[in-house]
């Protein structure tokens, strides 16, 4: 039989709600998972070990009395450390904001919390959350399961190392530029990027600048093993609130007819994906044809043009933070923000003109509304979530020419927010030692064509979850 800590988040759910398992049963095999292997990865920037046997304990009783149970009643869970948990500190990586206690939950914290969740501690993140790892001042770097010298991704580094090593069920983290799905990619494992607004964000606080393209393009999600977690994940997480003005209830919506059609897009014409890349995406596509879906390869320039533009205005947004970045978030963050100027230079003037923003954010209009056309004849999209392996530590700002190298591989990764459409990463297989991810897309609202899909992938994948870290650790 498996281990507590190998089981997804609802097989936990379902072990403590039906007494096969204790929550604090479920909470000390995790504890114990996580001092076997936090030593190699560094995934969390915070522990609390005994904060979290009292969190079981108080979940038992509830059992014992008969309340009524949420569904994630029990399930060890990790917060992202840029986001606020009342009583701990909202730091981002970042040593100035290292006693920054939070006074409460963030809107979704807080559902998580009341869904059942027994949270154990806090995700590494990059500083700020600015990065493609995880690695900051203050807490260190975060490896990767499967191997030491790679990235275990960013920035919700910690939350993707820490669920594919079987240190947590369930992780939060948030997404403006790849930071849950390349991630999930990197380290073998799953990740959802909801519609914008589907679930609250606290803001101005220190999860991220107040900025307009974060308003309009972050996102919280779930990362877990399977896709069914992520579902129930969003069930709990998702639903206006008043903390975020953009927030909103989702409708049901209408079922597309059947066979569900999927455009296989492989480049929009950045680059080209590397052969496991290729090769994850033909075993994918080859195994929704089995299951019903008609497949057909697509080619559509507009997720280029979305590359292009996030790179203006998001670039543009976070442009005034440079002074603050190059003061307290380490030299890492401050080159990793001179990286993605030099990224943007490629298109975009060196100081664009406020006439340039502007016309910038108008065409975006033009793209969003191509896209909802392409969706409506096209439900699903599948396409890769980076067109290569997860790259090695500090490939990212080891020079301007690496970065450009690297952004056009993730291509995906700023596209989709810019679109502001949902996205699913879910890993497709192992290829030369490490696990590659394909991202699927669909029409705002349709996290459940994103689900059905991603379940039908990662049933004939069989990627190893969880896994223990590769030899070379230690």
């Amino acid at each position: 039989m498996a281990e507590l800590w190998q089981l997804p988040a609802a097989e936990i759910a379902y072990a403590v709600r039906t007494g096969q398992a204790s929550a604090r049963e479920v909470i000390d095999a995790h504890i114990a998972r996580i001092e076997a292997v936090e030593p190699h990865l560094n995934a969390f920037a915070e522990l609390y070990a005994e904060e979290a046997r009292a969190s079981a304990d108080a979940a038992d009783r509830a059992r014992a009395a008969g309340a009524a149970l949420g569904p994630l009643h029990g399930v060890p869970t990790q917060i992202k450390v840029n986001t606020d948990e009342a009583g701990h500190a909202t730091t981002n990586g970042i040593p100035a904001f290292a006693e920054r206690i939070a006074q409460e939950d963030a809107p979704h914290v807080a559902r998580l919390r009341a869904a059942g969740a027994v949270f154990v501690g806090r995700g590494n993140t990059p500083a700020f959350s600015m990065r493609w790892c995880a690695d900051n001042d203050l807490h260190g770097r975060t490896n990767n399961p499967w191997d030491p010298e790679r990235t275990p991704g960013g920035s919700s580094g910690g939350a993707s190392a820490a669920v594919s090593s079987g240190m947590v069920a369930l992780a939060q983290g948030n997404d403006y530029g790849g930071s849950i799905r390349y991630p999930a990619h990197a380290c073998g494992i799953c990740g959802l990027r909801p519609t914008v607004g589907l679930v609250p964000r606290s803001l101005g606080v220190a999860g991220g600048p107040d900025r307009v393209t974060w308003q309009l393009m972050a996102v919280e999600g779930p990362i877990a093993r399977r896709v069914g977690d992520l579902r129930v994940a969003l069930g709990v997480m998702a639903g206006a609130s008043p903390a975020d003005p953009f927030a909103v209830p989702a409708a049901p919506l209408e079922a597309p007819p059947r066979p569900l059609r999927v455009g296989l897009l492989r480049d929009p014409g950045v680059v080209a994906p590397d052969p496991p890349v290729n090769a994850a995406l033909d075993a994918a596509a080859g195994w929704l044809a089995d299951a019903g879906y008609a497949v057909e390869e697509v080619d559509h320039g507009l997720f280029a043009e979305a590359y292009r533009l996030w790179y203006l205005l998001c670039i543009e947004d976070n442009r005034r933070d440079l002074p603050i970045i190059e003061e307290i978030g380490g030299e890492g963050a401050a080159r990793s923000l001179r990286t993605q100027l030099a990224v943007a230079r490629q298109w975009w003037p060196e100081q664009p003109s406020l006439d340039d923003v502007l016309d910038g954010w108008a065409r975006r209009g033009a793209v969003v509304r191509e896209l909802h056309e392409v969706l409506a004849e096209l439900p699903l999209l599948l396409m890769p979530v980076s067109a290569e392996h997860p790259f090695r530590h500090g490939e990212d700002i080891e020079s301007d020419a690496s970065a450009i190298r690297l952004a056009a591989a993730q291509w995906s990764c700023m596209a989709l927010p810019l679109l502001g459409f949902p996205g699913l990463s879910v890993s497709a297989g192992v290829y030369d030692g490490l696990p590659v991810g394909v991202q699927l897309v669909a029409g705002r609202f349709r996290e459940d064509l994103l689900f059905d899909a991603g379940e039908v992938i990662e049933a004939r994948a069989n990627v190893p979850s969880p896994v223990d870290p590769a030899p070379g650790y230690g």
